[in-house]
């Protein structure tokens, strides 16, 4: 399985750390997060990230993926670019991170695929008739509205 670090603006890596935990009920494993403070040292960061990918790599390597394309963290991450079997993904969402999680066992450029589906796939305008979405099989269970208007976690 590819490890995934998350690299952005403190302190959103470790927020989405903390929401894929949520999501699942602990948190998978190498799922690391960096999170770039406005006083960070780049030269700084940029060892810590690649120490970390150096931890969470697995066999078919690791995916990084970043907040702002261009910003610092995204500087910080382009660096790991140049390392063997690690993508760089800039965007990063919850759903770019959960679909990530869920293929993480694939080829890397699969996952990368499949992330970049994510993310564009979880963007919707959001309104009163709109259906709830179909089960993509990546998380533990739906949510389902109740006739009482009350959310509730399918199969509960």
């Amino acid at each position: 399985m590819a490890g995934i670090l998350i690299i952005a603006h403190a302190p959103l890596a470790s927020s989405l750390r903390e929401c894929v935990a949520h999501i699942y009920g602990g948190l998978p494993a190498r799922i690391g997060a960096l999170d770039v403070l406005p006083d960070s040292d780049p030269v700084r960061v940029v060892a810590q990230a690649n120490a970390e990918i150096e931890r969470l790599r697995e066999d078919n390597g690791a995916l990084v993926l970043t907040d702002l394309f261009g910003a610092t963290p995204s500087n910080i991450a382009v660096r790991l670019a140049t390392q063997p079997q690690v993508r760089v993904l800039a965007g990063v969402n919850l759903p770019m991170l959960v679909r990530a999680v869920c293929y993480r066992a694939a080829p890397l450029d699969t996952l990368v695929e499949k992330a970049l589906a994510g993310a564009t796939k979880g963007i919707h305008t959001i309104g009163p008739t709109t259906p709830l979405p179909a089960d993509c099989g990546c998380l533990p269970a739906q949510p389902v509205v109740t006739a009482a208007g009350q959310l509730k976690r399918a199969g509960v």
